[in-house]
């Protein structure tokens, strides 16, 4: 598989077979509390593809070039055995958080209703953990600078039709007869999961 077939495979399955939400259950807390309104749904799924598409190649530059063993060779032969792995976690979520904070204030700036609306969970995506689970997937499976960039697009696309759909659902089910001891987080859980399930119908597809 080469070229842009090997790009599109990658995408793929970042969005429907290994979806950060309903495959790795990655970013659940974000996930059921937004869920109830579309438009805040919309909006942070906008805003996990934004973050997740700029932090993917950022973290990837910097584990390659200055976090890995022997990545900083580029300065000196000296240091090839120098190994800052440690640091990974660190330095991923001082990455997320810095963009985060920049979508945050674009939003304030542009769209301040949509702003007020998403409220606390804007910051959380910061220590949401789809977005950090993004950053060490793509160091797990040693994808490229441009492999980590469309693995992180497709991850947030994935996210924003997993939230965006569940959002759908929960809307429509206002005027269902839900049982009252599964109203709320109960109902919820039991969508996500055959949502899941039926994401899981992709997992046959093979580019």
């Amino acid at each position: 598989m080469t070229g842009i077939e090997h790009y599109l495979s990658i995408f793929t399955k970042a969005v429907f077979i290994e979806n950060i939400v309903l495959a790795y259950f990655l970013g659940l807390c974000s996930f059921l509390a937004i869920s109830k309104k579309i438009d805040a749904s919309v909006g942070i799924g906008l805003a996990v593809i934004v973050v997740l598409t700029i932090t993917a190649p950022i973290n990837w530059f910097l584990w390659e070039f200055l976090l890995d063993k022997g990545a900083l060779v580029w300065i000196s032969s000296d240091f090839q055995d120098t190994d800052l792995g440690f640091l990974k976690l660190i330095v991923f979520i001082s990455v997320i958080a810095a963009m985060v904070q920049l979508v945050e204030m674009t939003l304030d700036r542009f769209a301040p209703k949509l702003y007020i609306s998403l409220g606390i969970f804007l910051p959380l995506i910061a220590v949401n953990c789809a977005i950090l689970g993004g950053s060490m997937f793509l160091v797990e499976r040693e994808y490229t600078f441009l492999e980590s960039t469309v693995y992180g697009f497709g991850s947030g696309i994935g996210f924003f039709m997993a939230i965006a759909s569940m959002a759908a659902i929960r809307h429509r089910i206002r005027y269902s007869n839900v049982p009252s001891e599964l109203r709320g987080v109960g109902i919820t859980m039991l969508l996500t999961g055959l949502v899941s399930m039926a994401f899981m119908a992709f997992s046959g597809i093979d580019l």
